[in-house]
């Protein structure tokens, strides 16, 4: 792929994964499901960033621990 294009793809996953992840947050005031929603804005944004993978392992992690 192109230089271009991968900056592109970036910034769209980026703007995709950010907005799915604010809403998240919104919906841990409002009714609604935060708990599903922020892990998907991470998901989206963890293909991009190294930073969202890192926090997205926490994450699981934290769940994992809470599971037992």
């Amino acid at each position: 792929m192109t230089k271009p294009f991968n900056k592109i793809k970036r910034l769209i996953i980026g703007v995709i994964g950010f907005t799915i992840l604010l809403i998240g947050i919104v919906l841990i005031i409002l009714p609604g499901p935060a708990f599903l929603v922020i892990p998907a804005g991470l998901v989206i944004l963890a293909t991009e960033f190294a930073w969202a993978r890192r926090l997205l392992k926490k994450v699981k992690q934290q769940i994992k621990k809470n599971d037992t």
